[in-house]
């Protein structure tokens, strides 16, 4: 892949995560500063999906990332992101005020991360887990089909099963993102991704990080927002699951 496409791979990516809507050689000339014509776009375009990262869900239609295509642009194109100073406070000062009270951690930070994402939250142990944010996930045109909803449902019903997938694909410390049939949980890994981070807290429990959505969420945003509360929480017996929507990067 030359420089010229993995730009446009990027960029269709982009538009595709804010609009949910097949992305046309049109937009990409008239947002993005290409220097070329739309026949060149096009060509690239098609070469792209030729090589399996782009897909036409029809004839007509624009251009949507595939499996490959966003794993390439998790690996290759995608930049750091850090969360903004009031992200970090505002979580710093809820888990801190939290710690003081003694309170437990697990629903309030899965209420805190839901707001902070526009996600359905999952926070606890294996034997304790509450969710929250349930109506941001309805959200998302890919969970607004009954059958892919109920796949979601049903596997957070045997989250506790999940949960030894997961430990077995990620290593203590180690943050990783699995796109489409990547995902460890198989019942939402046809239009889910997910990103992982796993540690241990101060009592030597098994804990894990995770946010997890439709496959066009918001890559770098979600992977900083699992890093910044892994640290907050690595002192704590909290898991948290996260069902990210589209809406952020």
């Amino acid at each position: 892949m030359n420089q010229r496409q993995e730009k446009i791979l990027g960029a269709i990516v982009e538009e595709y995560t804010q609009t949910a809507i097949p992305v046309g050689s049109a937009v990409l000339l008239e947002k993005y500063d290409f220097n070329v014509s739309s026949a060149t776009i096009r060509s690239d375009m098609a070469k792209l999906e030729k090589e399996n990262y782009l897909y036409q869900p029809h004839i007509s239609a624009g251009r949507i990332p595939t499996d490959k295509g966003y794993k390439y642009f998790v690996e290759k194109i995608m930049p750091d992101q850090k969360l903004t100073l009031a992200e970090q406070r505002k979580l710093q000062t809820e888990v801190l005020k939290l710690r003081a009270q003694k309170r437990r951690l697990t629903r309030t930070t899965a209420k805190l991360l839901a707001s902070l994402s526009g996600s359905l939250a999952l926070s606890g142990s294996k034997n304790n887990i509450v969710e929250f944010g349930m109506r941001e996930l309805l959200e998302n045109p890919e969970f607004k089909n009954a059958d892919e909803f109920c796949k979601v449902a049903e596997a957070l019903d045997y989250i506790d099963e999940n949960l030894d997938a997961i430990f077995k694909r990620v290593k203590e410390g180690e943050t990783k993102i699995f796109i489409g049939k990547e995902n460890p949980i198989k019942k939402i890994s046809g239009s889910s991704s997910m990103v992982v981070s796993t540690y241990k807290t101060k009592s030597g429990e098994k804990a894990v990080l995770a946010l997890i959505g439709p496959k066009r969420m918001k890559y770098a945003k979600n992977k900083s927002l699992v890093d910044y509360v892994k640290k907050l929480l690595s002192a704590s017996t909290v898991i948290i699951i996260v069902l990210n929507n589209v809406n952020l990067i």
